[in-house]
């Protein structure tokens, strides 16, 4: 009897944030759902314990200076200058070995990579494995130089925007424009009824959810203490950020509307129960889109962060604010007296786009 070989699919993604790792598990369940078996990996791990955590360091401190991250996104990262260059080729060095072990441990017939980084490695490594099919997903509305390399066989985009970008660097480039995938849970979110009555709060109160990415960036606590304050109940996540989590337990000792959170698989029912949702450009606006909640975009993502905050405000039904928290609460409290529309979010259009990819590169 002929043995079936089933196909393996290895993605790559990266552990700055969780957008990179919401993408690649749509894939994942994607092709699982069509017959492959898929293996995720952090390619951030690869680099080793130091470098991982010494890479993670560098791209907080420069979040935490005001015009550092912009000015290396766009005078280094975007136009692919010798300084972002050769950064990458410092991480792709320790990155290729690791990689290289990896892929041959179980060689993959497809290599998704939903990080930067990835995508030069694997490109890189490729010409030992000759029949490895390799897509980059990009999650940034404008991607920048890195995420742009040759030997790519095609490209994953958002955005019709996005795929301008792509082609700035490969204008012969394969790309594919694709719905914003969202986590499974999100296509058949509770009511707003049953969220709000296993969350506390009462039907007819205005309600915000506010969150800021895994990391929990900005000033939140003081935000969902002033929020809470003016009037609505306020569903706070303070991501992974463990002390971003403590403060705003302890501000929830003093105000009864306030409700904490810390990392959490409950963003949809959250979602459901708000009225508004707060945060800062990412997969949560599409999250929030596919619910028929409106947004108030906190501006705190410095780089890549404002490219994509701009592309939500395009899209319609978002505002932006500082993340000064009296700004916030004077925002979030005009965005309160708009309409908000259930909508019931489908899984069909991502399937069916992703399925047309798959059918491109292996016919």
């Amino acid at each position: 009897m002929r043995q079936v070989t089933v196909p393996h699919a290895l993605l790559l993604t990266g552990s700055l944030g969780q957008g990179h790792d919401v993408m690649a598990r749509a894939c994942a369940e994607t092709l699982v759902g069509r017959g492959w078996t898929t293996t995720t990996v952090d390619a951030m791990s690869l680099l080793g314990t130091a470098g991982a955590a010494a890479g993670e360091a560098v791209f907080r401190r420069m979040l935490a200076l005001p015009g550092v991250y912009d000015a290396f996104h766009f005078a280094a990262l975007r136009p692919g200058s010798r300084l972002a260059l050769l950064t990458e080729a410092a991480a792709r060095t320790r990155l290729v070995p690791e990689l290289g072990r990896l892929l041959a441990r179980r060689p993959p017939e497809l290599v998704v990579s939903v990080f930067p980084t990835a995508a030069s490695a694997v490109n890189q490594l490729r010409s030992r494995w000759p029949g490895l099919v390799h897509l980059v997903f990009c999650t940034d509305v404008t991607p920048h130089r890195l995420w742009v390399q040759d030997g790519t066989d095609l490209f994953l985009v958002t955005s019709e925007v996005a795929a301008c970008a792509v082609r700035r660097y490969r204008p012969e480039a394969r790309i594919a424009v694709v719905p914003v995938p969202l986590r499974a849970a999100f296509y058949t979110p509770p009511t707003r009824a049953a969220a709000r009555a296993e969350l506390g709060v009462p039907a007819d109160a205005r309600c915000v959810l506010l969150m800021s990415g895994a990391w929990g960036l900005g000033p939140v606590a003081g935000t969902a203490r002033a929020l809470a304050a003016a009037g609505p109940h306020v569903l706070a996540v303070a991501g992974r950020n463990q002390r971003l989590e403590a403060r705003l337990r302890a501000a929830a000792r003093r105000e009864a509307r306030l409700h904490p959170f810390g990392y959490t698989d409950r963003v949809p029912t959250l979602m459901a129960a708000a009225d508004l949702v707060i945060t800062s450009s990412g997969d949560t606006c599409s999250e929030a889109r596919a619910l028929g909640r409106p947004l108030l975009l906190l501006d705190v993502v410095q780089g890549h962060g404002r490219d994509n905050l701009q592309h939500e405000l395009e899209l319609g039904h978002a505002a932006v604010t500082s993340a000064r928290p009296h700004e916030v609460v004077r925002n979030a409290l005009a965005a309160l007296t708009g309409p908000t529309t259930d909508r019931t979010p489908s899984r069909a259009a991502w399937e069916s786009a992703f399925a047309a990819v798959l059918a491109e590169l292996y016919p």
